[in-house]
């Protein structure tokens, strides 16, 4: 086996999104392939390109027209693939900082925000129903809830235990996830792999985004996969603060009884 695709293929997330995993990362190791030794091109790079091919994207989507929808599409994908593609180059080079994965994740906020805004803006200039534009601001909104939910447990926790933050750092360093799939494993691993990976899609994450925006730019059907995207969100943001919330209840009769 080529020792470049192997270091490459140990890069990959292993717990990666529903699309992600089997299709955009795989690509993305592809073209690291063939891009990870030009020093020129960093991981921080490949994150602003990655983010403005994805205004590229919008700017397609809010223009209108089947060719520029399907043009979107395949941005969409692009910007992913670069998305995965720093996170791959930055540890294959064992370059990983604090600041390249937080402009990162900013990146993908801001990018969610402004796909889902573009799809609700040319759902409107269709249908002319303001439902669609209301839609799409449930859904990122609720989204949004989802990783406020995790600072807001993170800052009330702190607030209560300044080593809160270490000790969760260690639990996270003793679960080690291990391959179960891929480059060394037979054909059934990568299928069993493969067919485990599509309980996923209920997540409803970036990587399944990424799926529903670029089918419904193709297929030019907005408003029913706008309401996919805000009731799932509006469910998931609610059940992960309640989760939460219910979290802190009991870490707090923890602390109290001792």
């Amino acid at each position: 086996m080529n020792e470049k695709i192997t270091r490459l293929w140990a890069t990959k997330t292993k717990d990666d999104e529903w699309w992600s995993s089997f299709v955009t990362s795989p690509l993305a190791i592809v073209v690291n392939y063939f891009v990870v030794d030009f020093k020129w091109l960093t991981p921080n790079k490949l994150t602003l390109i990655s983010f403005l091919t994805a205004i590229v994207s919008v700017l397609f989507i809010i223009t209108g027209g089947t060719q520029n929808f399907i043009i979107a599409a395949v941005l969409i994908h692009l910007s992913h693939i670069f998305d995965c593609m720093d996170g791959q180059m930055a540890r294959y080079r064992k370059t990983t900082s604090l600041s390249g994965s937080y402009y990162d994740k900013i990146a993908d906020q801001i990018q969610v925000t402004l796909w889902f805004g573009a799809i609700g803006y040319s759902a409107y200039t269709q249908s002319h129903s303001v439902l669609p534009v209301f839609l799409a601001f449930i859904g990122v909104a609720f989204y949004s809830l989802r990783g406020y939910v995790k600072y807001v447990t993170l800052y009330t926790e702190m607030s209560q235990d300044n080593y809160y933050v270490d000790i969760l750092a260690k639990q996270v360093l003793t679960v080690k996830k291990q391959n179960t799939a891929g480059l060394g494993f037979s054909f059934w691993d990568n299928l069993k792999w493969l067919i485990a990976e599509q309980r996923k899609i209920l997540l409803f994450n970036e990587g399944v985004f990424i799926f529903m925006l670029s089918l419904s730019l193709v297929l030019e059907v907005f408003t029913p996969m706008l309401w996919v995207f805000s009731i799932s969100q509006l469910y998931l943001g609610l059940a992960r603060g309640w989760q939460r919330g219910v979290q802190l209840q009991s870490n707090q009769k923890i602390n109290m009884e001792k």
